[in-house]
């Protein structure tokens, strides 16, 4: 994890703090109305004495941030869609909660003093911002948006190792990795096995897969996410995803990260160490768990989750991802082994791409073609700067949209 000696350190002083003097850990949620938003606040809910929400923030939502601000109480909200500005402004002023709108007010929230920790729950590239205005502003980050570190890797690793910030995993295939590596600071890794349910269409074929509708793409077999995520797990390209966060998360190369598909989603992720032992991290399938640990973390509290019973899993099965049916996750590893601004494009694309599916525009097998059309024809950058992100990121989704039209 990025700047994990330095938090482990860090750590050890801030222990001392929580447990003589009782202090909260101050929370910012970004996203706070989305699936991993609100799940959250369940976790922060359950944990009042632990846990102090001090910002959160939704795109459009406004009914659902008005609800959770006034339960919550948190010193501030940013409602991101300025018309909803005045309705929010206005509901929250008696409770004495500042609000603010717009993209930038999102950017500039996070800087906060009071700020512990910022969870980045934004869906998309919209997170890279952001983030890295909380790194810059030397606030750890729990982070839920894996497309931060997809599209802007090596950038973010660099700023958060000038500041001295921790990147704690929320996907609960990273938070699995990272738990196995916990007190394994100087112990090599010799592989990971990042775990995928295979999503609902685990064993098709690309014939059986043409006139897929978005209503069964939206019915994932083990996972309740959100809409964007589902169709991602569909067509295999969250674990795309997922195998590009953790090249920069725990410093790999695309030969040390393996995928295998695991449909009972028990077994959440494995380290294997170059003494050839292997550490697995297991549970139900329940993202308040992950979310809770990088909150926590260095502690584990207690939690009213269901256990898990091995009896009612008498069998762990295991098989190879079919890439050739599932194209996105061969192009995430082109985009990872050619590195550069690969990647960038490739979120980019899949983005415009899922949108314009479940709005009908295209067919469940056009969202890898797009993606592979636009890593081969938008213009690739070796050596990217931030700069290079946002053009890049912006000259792909017009691209990608005029194939689409």
């Amino acid at each position: 994890i990025i700047g994990i000696e330095t938090f482990s350190s860090l750590w050890l002083q801030i222990k001392i703090i929580l447990v003589f003097f009782n202090m909260k850990k101050k929370i910012a949620i970004l996203g706070s109305t989305g699936s991993i938003g609100t799940q959250a606040l369940e976790v922060i809910e359950e944990h009042f004495d632990k846990f102090q929400v001090e910002v959160l923030t939704a795109n459009t939502n406004a009914d659902l941030l008005i609800e959770q601000a006034i339960k919550f109480k948190p010193n501030a909200v940013v409602i991101v869609d300025e018309t909803r500005f005045e309705e929010v402004s206005e509901k929250l002023w008696k409770h004495d909660i500042k609000t603010f709108t717009g993209e930038e007010a999102l950017a500039q929230v996070v800087e906060m003093d009071d700020i512990n920790i910022v969870l980045t729950a934004l869906v998309g590239y919209a997170g890279l911002l952001p983030t890295i205005k909380a790194i810059k502003a030397k606030k750890n980050i729990a982070l839920a948006n894996k497309e931060t570190l997809v599209v802007a890797g090596e950038l973010i690793t660099k700023l958060a190792a000038q500041n001295g910030v921790a990147i704690l995993p929320v996907d609960s295939e990273h938070g699995a990795i990272f738990q196995c590596l916990t007190g394994e600071i100087q112990n090599k890794i010799e592989k990971i096995y990042l775990t995928a349910s295979g999503g609902p269409f685990r064993g098709k074929k690309t014939e059986e897969l043409k006139n897929i509708t978005k209503e069964q793409a939206l019915k994932h077999p083990n996972w309740d996410m959100g809409a964007k995520i589902t169709i991602d797990s569909a067509t295999l390209m969250n674990k795309g995803l997922e195998v590009i966060e953790a090249k920069w998360l725990f410093d790999l190369l695309p030969d040390q990260i393996d995928v295998i598909v695991h449909p009972q989603s028990i077994i959440h992720s494995i380290v294997q160490f170059e003494d050839g032992s292997m550490k697995a991290q297991m549970g139900l399938p329940d993202m308040k768990h992950p979310i809770q640990y990088a909150l926590s973390f260095p502690f584990r509290f207690s939690s009213k989750s269901p256990r898990f019973n091995f009896m009612d899993y008498p069998q762990l099965t295991f098989e190879a991802p079919d890439k050739e049916t599932f194209v996105n996750l061969s192009l995430a590893y082109l985009a990872l082994e050619k590195g550069g601004n690969l990647a960038c494009i490739l979120n980019a694309a899949n983005e415009i791409a899922v949108e314009a599916f479940l709005t009908d525009k295209i067919k469940f097998l056009e969202i890898a073609e797009i993606n592979q059309k636009c890593m081969e024809e938008v213009a690739f950058i070796k050596t990217p700067t931030y700069e290079d992100y946002v053009d890049t990121n912006t000259k792909t989704r017009e691209f990608a949209l005029s194939l689409i039209s």
